[in-house]
């Protein structure tokens, strides 16, 4: 039976500048388009990759020894697929890996209880179980902490004030309402250095400072006091979800972002063992000690830090044809905090990146362009791989640190930046694709509109001018590269699984990443056809640097 391909055009009346029309066509091959939507529908791989990613491989935490097996499956994995030039790409976020070993703690007066806790990555551990009182460390400002001076030796300190619990009235799980949709797709254009999507509030980044420079104040005082651990309650979550990430370090004054030592250094200083305790356990203590009740507890944590020899990003490539030097990428970090197995966060992303892959090459597609695949590590850590990997081929921005996040320093291209056509990121958790952020390129608006056209009866309809940043397409758009991130429901994302100990596999939705995966393999397919690079916004103007916060 002969197929006949024939192609959908969009057209979309643009006003230019105000008054000229012009009419966009985009072409798209449906019938390419429809063996994707089979493909990644009807014999999707994507749950047994989350599967053996979570359940086999994970936590995956930046620079462990968990990290270089799962790395090592993937790059397997995809050799399998018949993948071309798949390959580790060096990056070096941390110095040091880290796994946990064992960890158990629980009060052993007034009575006994076990209590729910997780330690930070990257903390050190004890020398056995470890028993000693508990001091509630109440100091909110820098004069409170003399008269704490000579009483931490030893000691459990709780280092935070308790947190209000409130009833549970409305379902975690939710997704997009056509409400918020239509908001979203009426969105102004960001204007300024919001539409390159980066953290622009420096007022914001003013209070931030603000408060860190106290806690890491407090922080360097109990170290300097001698205390056995520091105690702190979740900041979010509740019925024994706990949200944890990585070991705090005291700093020194208005340290510039890229010279902060972090705990994974090798040149991280003496801490003590940091542990995040469920809030209802946290509380109960503060409130006993309040009460002057002499409040005991015993804690064994066992660690391990280990060479960071897996700081390495996952990279594999299907060849195009006649555009064959030019790139078009889809990604996602392959790393996870170690609290849960990294499911939502970002085994769902990592395998929706994978199955996009394995779709188009078990079609046997033949892409115009080259499509690569970047699985990247040290996302957790501050975007290191995707940044890493973006310096080496694309341009880098001269201004280190937080140039990249709030768009100061100028931009460095290479010949590889002219070649680039465009990324797609996949970091929003487990919710299905509903439309696309457009970063502030309008030039897009009627590419993406054309290319979500096909998976509209899937609910994948809006694209947004909106930007949204926090994950490695920034990496992209710093340097003037088209990356995008897609609009995902946000199930429950937030209140229990993002960087929680139960992000686990059984928290992802099947249909939803199937969804994702097959979208993702047909937006990839699409930028790789279509006759031009894909458009980009001018780079941004370099920015001053903002002023130290406070003043």
């Amino acid at each position: 039976m002969q197929t006949f391909r024939w192609s959908v055009i969009l057209l979309i009346a643009l006003a230019v500048q105000g008054s000229v029309a012009q009419t966009v066509v985009e072409k798209i091959d449906t019938a390419a388009i429809a063996r994707i939507k089979s493909e990644g529908l009807n014999r999707s791989q994507v749950m047994a990759l989350i599967s053996t990613m979570t359940d086999v491989h994970g936590p995956r935490l930046t620079g462990s020894p968990e990290y270089k097996r799962a790395a090592d499956w993937a790059k397997k994995t995809m050799e399998s697929w018949g993948l071309s030039n798949v390959h580790f790409e060096k990056s070096a976020p941390v110095a040091r890996g880290w796994t946990l070993k064992r960890f158990a703690i629980h009060m052993t007066e007034p009575t006994t209880s076990p209590l729910i806790g997780f330690p930070k990555a990257w903390s050190p551990g004890t020398k056995g179980a470890v028993k000693s009182n508990v001091v509630y460390f109440d100091a909110k400002t820098e004069s409170d902490l003399e008269k704490y001076k000579g009483k931490l030796k030893g000691a459990f300190v709780l280092l935070n004030e308790e947190r209000e619990l409130l009833a549970h009235f409305s379902p975690e799980g939710e997704r997009l309402s056509d409400s918020e949709l239509l908001r979203l797709a009426n969105a102004d254009l960001p204007t300024g250095q919001q539409r390159r999507g980066m953290f622009g509030d420096t007022a914001a980044i003013a209070r931030f400072m603000q408060a860190a420079r106290f806690t890491s104040k407090k922080m360097e005082f109990i170290i300097n006091e001698g205390a056995a651990a520091s105690l702190e309650i979740a900041s979010k979550g509740d019925g024994g979800n706990i949200f944890v990430a990585g070991a705090s370090v005291p700093q020194v004054g208005d340290t510039p972002f890229q010279q902060r030592i972090n705990a994974y250094d090798a040149n991280a200083p003496k801490i003590i063992p940091q542990v995040v305790m469920a809030p209802e356990h946290y509380n109960r203590l503060v409130r006993m000690v309040k009460q002057n009740v002499n409040v005991r507890l015993e804690m064994d944590l066992g660690v391990a830090f280990t060479k960071a020899d897996s700081c390495y990003n996952v990279i594999a490539e299907i060849p195009g044809t006649d555009l064959k030097d030019e790139i078009v990428m889809v990604g996602a970090h392959f790393d996870s905090w170690h609290g849960g197995t990294g499911a939502t966060d970002n085994a769902t992303g990592s395998a929706v990146c994978m199955e996009a892959m394995r779709i188009i090459k078990a079609l046997d597609l033949k892409p115009r362009r080259t499509i690569r695949i970047g699985l990247w590590t040290g996302e957790e850590q501050g975007l290191h791989g995707s940044r890493t990997h973006v310096a080496k081929h694309y341009a880098e921005r001269e201004a280190a640190g937080m140039a990249l996040f709030t768009g100061g320093g100028t931009v460095k291209t290479k010949p590889g930046h002219e070649k680039f056509s465009v990324y797609f990121n996949n970091d929003n958790g487990t919710g299905k694709v509903r439309g696309i952020y457009m970063q502030g390129n309008e030039a897009a608006r009627p590419i993406f509109r054309a290319w979500l056209a096909p998976f509209a009866e899937l609910g994948a309809t809006t694209v947004t001018a909106s930007n949204t940043s926090g994950t490695d397409h920034i990496a992209f758009d710093a340097v003037g590269l088209p990356g995008f991130q897609f609009i995902q429901d946000p199930i429950e994302y937030s209140p229990r699984t993002h960087h929680s100990i139960m992000d686990v596999y059984d928290r992802v939705q099947p249909d939803d990443v199937k969804q994702a995966a097959t979208i993702m393999a047909a937006f990839a397919y699409n930028a790789a056809m279509r006759d031009g690079i894909f458009p980009r916004k001018p780079l941004a103007s370099p920015r001053p640097a903002a002023p130290p916060a406070g003043r």
